[in-house]
C-alpha cells in the first residue's frame, strides 16, 4: 500500500513539473553548458524488449539521455525530432536513450509505433534512476560526451534537430 501510495504521489508530483514546463516554454534551442563537466551517473536499465542498457557500454561515443513519460505534452512533441536527429547521426557515434519515467512498456509502445521512433526506450519504473539523475520535470536531458561526463542539461522539450543542437552533438562526436 505504502509503494502504491508513493508511486501515485511522484506520478503527481512530476505531472505538476511537466505543467510547469509547459506554461513555461523556453524560447529557442537552448542547451545549457555543464559549466564543470561531471562523471555521469549509473544508467543500468532494461529497454522495451528485455535488453539491458549501461551508461558505461557507449564509452567513446556521444550520448543523448532524455528522461520523458507519454503524457507529458512537451516530451511527446521533442520524440520525432530526436528521431531526426538519431537517423542523422547514429552511424557516427551518437547514442540516444530516451528513460521513460514511471510507465509500462503498455503505455510507451502505441506511442512510438505511431512516430516510428527506433531509437532505444529504457524503463525506469520506480524513477529510481530518474532520481540518481537529480531529474526534477519532463523532459530532462543530458548530453554526455565520448569519456562518460555530463557536459549539457536540457530542461523542457528541444527541436533536436535544429542546426545548432545539431552542431553542438557533432563537436562533441569529433572531440578527441
Amino acid at each position: 500500500m505504502q509503494t502504491k501510495l508513493k508511486n501515485i504521489k511522484t506520478t503527481i508530483v512530476a505531472i505538476l513539473l511537466c505543467f510547469t514546463f509547459v506554461s513555461q516554454a523556453i524560447p529557442g534551442p537552448i542547451l545549457h553548458p555543464i559549466s564543470k563537466a561531471k562523471k555521469a551517473p549509473d544508467l543500468l536499465l532494461k529497454d522495451l524488449e528485455g535488453k539491458t542498457h549501461n551508461i558505461s557500454d557507449y564509452h567513446g561515443k556521444v550520448v543523448l539521455v532524455n528522461f520523458w513519460a507519454t503524457w507529458c505534452p512537451p516530451c511527446r512533441d521533442e520524440m520525432p525530432s530526436m528521431q531526426r536527429v538519431w537517423d542523422k547521426l547514429k552511424d557516427k557515434g551518437f547514442v540516444i536513450l530516451a528513460v521513460d519515467v514511471g510507465e509500462d512498456a503498455e503505455n510507451i509502445i502505441p506511442f512510438i509505433m505511431e512516430h516510428d521512433i527506433e531509437f532505444p526506450i529504457l524503463l525506469d519504473k520506480s524513477d529510481k534512476t530518474a532520481r540518481a539523475w537529480r531529474v526534477r520535470g519532463m523532459p530532462t536531458s543530458f548530453l554526455v560526451d565520448k569519456q562518460g561526463n555530463i557536459v549539457y542539461q536540457a530542461l523542457g522539450g528541444r527541436e533536436w534537430d535544429d542546426a545548432k543542437i545539431v552542431e553542438i552533438i557533432q563537436g562533441l562526436i569529433t572531440n578527441r
